[in-house]
């Protein structure tokens, strides 16, 4: 370490450093990516030096997570927290973006792209920062240390509402996009024709029992590395082929000019308006495996996680920005709420058919992929939320097992009953996934600094900037969603 910036390393039992900054302010502990600060004690100096720290003493090591002391246990290195953390984001919520392009327009479509893709990884580094100072083991834990216990079942109850409901929207997919829908044609039905495969309820099961189940009983978020790494390969197979399809049609002048501005036109442009931003917000929740992946992250610390939520953050605003606008470009107002659907249909290109395969299908292993990511987070919510007095879920097989087959049950009747994800992304984005996203990490960075944690100018300004328009957009689109739905059925 460089001794000019008051750093001195400590070793700790042989698998950790500690970095000791010291202060002439001991009035409060603060914790940054560069130092951290500790109340003064009484240990001398020297005994620091030394390593003879006592291992019950939490006032000398604040925010030292219990079980992490070992930090060089971790199996996972950056670019495998990069996969897993960027699968828990580029899922299902890729596919309504060209529709959410569609009724923002080209140029707000792609600030709000950008804008939400920022402060998603503000909220994700907070979030770091503070779940260090609170020891915590889950996004429930930190949620609890700075809130209290009722604001952490809450956020629980968020977390299983949020991925239930993202894991149903991932089913309705398979389904309309292998068996059909009403009105667009399924692949095994252009393959084969019309056979027992248009049962969409049977086609579902039988992938949910054969795909889904054996990757879901990993214990281990880390075990899904490789199978995320092939997710975000088939993810951006997806990306390349429509911005190739669209350029080619955007060259030969068979593209309509997209619109750059939203509709204010009637009163259905602008309800639309209302309801479609939350299911922008939906599109970079991922903070609910924030802890899991840091967990197991190798040699890890804070500034790692922030550097894999930094390349995270980067490869998902060009995949959602390229898949947006290329989408948007291609369809125009046949846009779908589920572009996939789109492509059951001639391309006016060569290689039509093979193309409109590749996207279907290539997609759907990628869903395929990313849904037990998802669902590790789920099964640990469900367990810390109903058996939180039964021991670590590792270390329960049994207990794994049951929960892992109850969950698919429930999520595989769910996706029998909700008709698009278009209606699951609107309620899910206006409610659960704004306050996971951007509700409660405000309020835990603002909570703690009134614990006296350092905050400075510009994460206090993001912190009130996060909290005002995830309130801000919350309410408007519970009101716009109730609103549509009671004008549909009038």
């Amino acid at each position: 370490m460089d001794s000019k910036n008051g750093y001195t390393a400590i070793p700790k039992n042989g698998f950790v450093e500690l970095q000791l900054h010291h202060t002439n302010n001991h009035n409060h502990d603060s914790f940054s990516d560069d130092h951290l600060e500790f109340k003064n004690t009484s240990k001398s100096d020297q005994e620091i030096e030394n390593g003879h720290i006592n291992d019950n003493d939490d006032d000398i090591l604040p925010f030292i997570v219990e079980n992490s002391v070992k930090k060089n246990n971790g199996s996972g290195g950056i670019s495998g927290a990069v996969f897993n953390l960027a699968t828990s984001i580029i899922g299902a919520g890729i596919m309504a973006l060209p529709a959410t392009m569609k009724v923002l327009g080209v140029i707000p479509g792609l600030i709000l792209i950008f804008l939400m893709g920022v402060l998603s990884e503000v909220s994700v580094e907070l979030l770091v920062r503070f779940s260090l100072l609170a020891k915590a083991e889950s996004y429930g834990d930190v949620v609890q240390n700075a809130l209290g216990a009722p604001a952490r079942i809450i956020s629980e109850i968020c977390i299983i509402i949020n991925n239930a409901g993202v894991l149903v929207v991932y089913l309705i997919i398979m389904g309309d996009v292998m068996s059909g829908s009403f009105h667009h044609e399924g692949v095994f039905d252009q393959w084969l024709g019309h056979g027992f495969w248009d049962h969409r309820k049977l086609l579902i099961l039988f992938i949910v029992v054969v795909f889904l189940a054996p990757l879901c009983f990993l214990e281990k978020i880390d075990s899904l590395s490789l199978t995320s790494a092939a997710s975000v390969a088939l993810a951006v197979v997806f990306v390349v082929v429509c911005v190739v399809i669209a350029l080619i049609k955007l060259v030969e002048g068979r593209i309509e000019t997209p619109r750059m501005t939203p509709d204010f036109g009637s009163k259905k442009a602008i309800l639309d308006l209302l309801v479609v931003i939350p299911i922008m917000t939906n599109a970079y929740v991922c903070h609910f495996n924030v802890q899991p992946i840091y967990n197991e992250l190798e040699d890890r610390s804070p500034q790692k996680m922030n550097q894999v939520g930094r390349i995270t953050t980067v490869l998902c605003i060009v995949i959602y920005a390229s898949t947006a606008v290329s989408g948007y470009l291609l369809f125009g107002n046949d846009t779908e709420s589920d572009i996939l659907t789109n492509f059951d249909k001639d391309l006016g290109i060569r290689f039509s058919s093979i193309l409109n395969y590749i996207v279907r299908v290539g997609y759907i292993f990628h869903l395929i992929l990313v849904f037990p990511v998802i669902h590790f987070s789920l099964r640990q919510t469900v367990d810390a939320l109903v058996f939180k007095d039964s021991g670590p879920l590792l270390q329960n097989r049994k207990r794994s097992l049951a929960l892992t087959v109850v969950l698919l049950a429930l999520i595989y009747l769910g996706s029998t009953m909700i008709p698009s994800i278009w209606v699951a992304f609107k309620f899910t984005g206006a409610t659960t996934a704004v306050s996971l996203g951007f509700i409660f990490p405000s309020l835990v960075a603002l909570k703690f600094k009134q614990r006296g944690e350092v905050l400075n100018n510009k994460e206090n300004m993001l912190a009130w900037l996060m909290l005002i328009l995830a309130i801000t957009v919350g309410v408007v689109g519970v009101i716009g969603n109730i609103y549509s739905i009671n004008s549909k059925s009038g």
